[in-house]
């Protein structure tokens, strides 16, 4: 049971590595891994408690979970105040909170030679995109999703803690303190499991030799529209209309996924009514009667799902009366093997 030792307040002089400059971290990651409630923590704790001046603020898009998302800190001495609140281009620090998000240029854009790149996967895995990182760059690989699922914790509570771990002015007691005080009184057992998370991502994490083989700072990549004031046609005609089908939703879950067993489905369509994204794939089949009478009936039944549209709302698990549907942990390759294509087109290789 979580005691509140950590809240014991304390002020610590941090001194950044460049003291006339500013040290800054980018949080890269999707609505509902928590990075920026992991930023407004982290910033609160260095402006509270570290002696430091510091800054936060995030972009996302007007989904409340799955959209990218964008956390900025920046730190600076406490006699250096902050007059910016322009996108952080060139990072010291590259947090990414699921590790799909490496597959994307705009991730790591801007790595410095002599930042650290902390990025959330399982044991063994190894990005491709990991080799344009710069060689004199840190990698740092942690498992902060299972670690989240095993102590019913989060998985910003894991990232902060090997932020802190691996960052050496940041001190982790008052950010693990920070963290704490945010649920302790409204949630102790929530508390008590974002410490076990934290502690865990402080030491559970691995650095990976070798596996950046850039030269140089990696270059700046500001996103813009494909259509602005500048390009778009005249009477703002829409060319290129976008198609759900396309859509990859995937990186929306946070670590869990439903299970579809065909054998316990009574093909009741309850869980159709409630999932939002059209994952369920049903077939129409052709069968006789029971009467005898020769004639046939259309019966719809329940394939499976196309985890290429399941956000892991979990939506259809609670609907569920005969447990057909159940909670399972996502693993790596998982959802490819257990997918079933809603359209042929969405299907892999075709």
């Amino acid at each position: 049971m979580f005691t509140g030792a950590h809240l014991v307040p304390r002020m610590k002089i941090c001194t950044l590595p460049d003291p006339s400059g500013f040290f800054e971290i980018r949080f890269e990651s999707i609505g509902g891994l928590g990075a920026h409630a992991a930023g407004q923590i982290l910033a609160r704790a260095a402006v509270l408690k570290m002696d430091l001046n510091g800054s936060h603020f995030s972009s996302y898009g007007s989904e409340k979970k799955g959209s990218v998302v964008r956390s900025y800190i920046r730190l600076g001495a406490a006699d250096k105040p902050i007059r910016t609140s322009a996108p952080i281009d060139s990072p010291d620090v590259i947090v990414v909170f699921h590790g799909t998000l490496l597959e994307q240029d705009v991730t790591m854009a801007g790595m410095k030679d002599s930042g650290i790149l902390i990025f959330n996967g399982a044991a063994g895995e190894v990005h491709e995109k990991l080799e344009l990182i710069p060689s004199g760059a840190k990698i740092i690989r942690i498992d902060a999703m299972n670690i989240a699922v095993e102590e019913r914790s989060r998985p910003n509570a894991v990232m902060l803690g090997t932020l802190t771990a691996t960052v050496p002015f940041l001190d982790a007691d008052i950010v693990l303190m920070a963290l704490t005080e945010k649920f302790a009184h409204r949630n102790p057992q929530a508390a008590a499991a974002n410490e076990r998370a934290f502690l865990r991502g402080a030491q559970e994490y691995e650095t990976l030799e070798g596996a950046g083989k850039g030269s140089g700072d990696l270059p700046v990549i500001r996103p813009s529209p494909v259509l602005g004031y500048e390009t778009a046609p005249i009477g703002g005609v829409i060319p290129y209309p976008g198609n759900t089908v396309s859509n990859d939703l995937s990186t929306s879950r946070t670590g869990w996924m439903p299970l579809f067993s065909e054998k316990d489905c009574i093909h009741c369509g309850l869980c159709a009514t409630v999932c939002p994204d059209f994952c369920l794939v049903w077939s129409h089949e052709e069968e006789r009667a029971e009467a005898g009478n020769g004639e046939s009936t259309a019966v719809v039944r329940l394939k499976g799902v196309d985890y290429q549209y399941c956000k892991g709302c979990m939506r259809c698990i609670e609907t569920c009366p005969t447990e057909a549907m159940t909670r399972v942990t996502e693993t790596p390759g998982l959802a490819d093997q257990l997918r079933v294509p809603q359209f042929k087109q969405s299907a892999p290789n075709q």
